[in-house]
């Protein structure tokens, strides 16, 4: 009987490459063999650690995530930013359906707030590539603000195993969301040229409100020309068609597409000085968490409304004078607060913002579970300090009292809304002590926020509660 033929020498080595790979990627074994943990879930909790310390105004906020690794399935559990007005496909459709048609400088407002986006994520160290933009992952704030979302489906769709994210990759193959993902997708690893494709098909959809189909739930290459061709501004049709070029190497970068002549401008002096002023409040003694509300109307109540301002020199003529009085103050508080949002970005002269410093991360769950004691656990601190505080008071229905709502809006975006009914016995100190006693405020903050309560009580009240 002839002795089987050995198994040539690559498949060999192929075969033993393959099991030295799949006993590195185990980090636990069981005694018995059975039960292994594997790499996946380190690369799972690396990248989400990583995506809570991302923190710009058009990326929506991961708050705080945990391992669930108890169940029979495991799961990542996360809690994001709250975006209130839907997706920008959501937002299409109601704006045709409406007859309407989308502003050119809606166009170039949100479009340079994506690639403010794109630019932030791709200088980040290592570039952290979205993979996954489409209409459906941008998504409306209520004040117009443009946030994309869903930068954590990429570590799904390329950090596990294939079993484990056939859903996934399903969902991304979605027929209809097919058009938004490159030649070149699922043959070569991701690049930031994907994400660069992906905002060129956002951008055509949000010029054109939505790509006809024919019927089909597939969106065909001849679908994507007709809408191209259909763009009257020959600047816009070039800036889109750049972006959707086929070879990988020659699409723009994001940072090189803000300067793109279709969005490009220079900026008013009305919004440079927006800039240096928060920046200012920001770097100061007390930050811009003191700033109230109506910041302008405020600094204006102690000025002679007829003082001159401004003037221009014209001589033979008259000095052109601008007076306090010409200001619309409710005009420039909105605008502050707008630049505040990120709705302005500054990008086009701004370098590449570095990843902003991390903040304390708190301990999954099944790391701090402690045995239950008959006495009360103490109240975890804060960690995050307050970057904006708002308050109001307003009188109880049967006028006994005074109803007190606080506003506190956390270095990560979180927004915190506390309600209290004052007692006469009340003081802004005890209430900012009170509040870290509980753990809603950070202890550095306490005397800031006692000084902006005090405030209060005395604007509102005429003297302290």
């Amino acid at each position: 009987m002839a002795a089987p033929e050995p198994a040539p020498r690559r498949g060999r080595e192929r075969e033993r490459e393959d099991e030295s790979e799949d006993e590195s990627d185990i980090l636990e074994e069981s005694p018995c063999g059975r039960w292994q943990k594997r790499r996946e879930q380190e690369k799972i909790q690396t990248m989400f650690e990583q995506l809570v310390l991302v923190d710009h105004p058009n990326i929506v906020k991961l708050h705080k995530y945990w391992l669930d690794a108890l169940e029979a399935r495991a799961r990542v559990i996360f809690i994001t930013e709250y975006v209130s007005s839907g997706s920008l496909k959501q937002f299409l459709k109601k704006t045709k359906k409406n007859h309407k048609a989308m502003n050119a400088r809606a166009w170039k407002r949100w479009c340079t707030q994506i690639l403010s986006a794109l630019s932030f994520l791709h200088a980040c160290n290592p570039p952290i590539i979205h993979g996954n933009l489409t209409s459906d992952t941008i998504f409306i704030q209520h004040n117009g603000l443009i946030k994309i979302g869903s930068v954590w489906h990429r570590i799904f769709s390329n950090a596990l195993p294939d079993d484990l994210r056939s859903p996934i990759r399903v969902e991304r193959e979605e027929p209809r969301n097919l058009h938004f993902f490159p030649p070149e997708y699922g043959e070569v690893a991701d690049g930031t040229a994907v994400d660069i494709f992906s905002f060129g098909m956002c951008a055509l959809e949000m010029a054109v409100l939505e790509i006809q189909a024919n019927g089909d739930t597939r969106v065909t290459e001849e679908a994507i020309t007709r809408a191209g061709r259909s763009l009257s501004d020959p600047n816009m049709r070039e800036f889109i068609l750049s972006c959707l070029a086929r070879d990988p190497s020659q699409r723009p970068s994001a940072h090189n597409l803000l300067f793109h002549r279709v969005l490009f401008e220079v900026h008013s002096l009305k919004l440079l000085a927006a800039h240096c002023f928060l920046q200012h409040q920001c770097e100061g003694q007390a930050g811009w968490d003191l700033m109230p509300e109506n910041v302008v109307e405020e600094k204006t109540k102690a000025v002679d409304l007829h003082a001159v301002l401004a003037e221009i020199p014209r001589p033979p003529r008259p000095p052109l004078q601008w007076r306090y009085s010409e200001v619309s103050c409710l005009e420039l508080d909105k605008f502050l607060e707008d630049v505040r949002n990120g709705i302005y970005p500054l990008m086009n002269f701004a370098a590449a913002r570095p990843l902003g410093l991390p903040r304390v991360l708190a301990p999954p769950p099944e790391e701090t579970q402690k045995a239950k004691t008959p006495t009360p656990e103490p109240f975890d601190s804060e960690t995050r300090k307050v970057i904006h505080m708002q308050c109001n008071l307003e009188r109880s229905e049967d006028k006994a009292r005074w109803h007190l709502t606080l506003l506190l809006v956390l270095e990560d975006r979180l927004h915190r809304q506390l309600t209290y009914d004052l007692l006469p016995t009340d003081s802004a100190q005890d209430l900012a002590a009170e509040l870290v006693h509980y753990g809603f405020v950070h202890e550095d903050d306490r005397p800031k926020l006692a000084a902006f309560l005090e405030s209060t009580f005395l604007k509102y009240l005429g003297a302290q509660p």
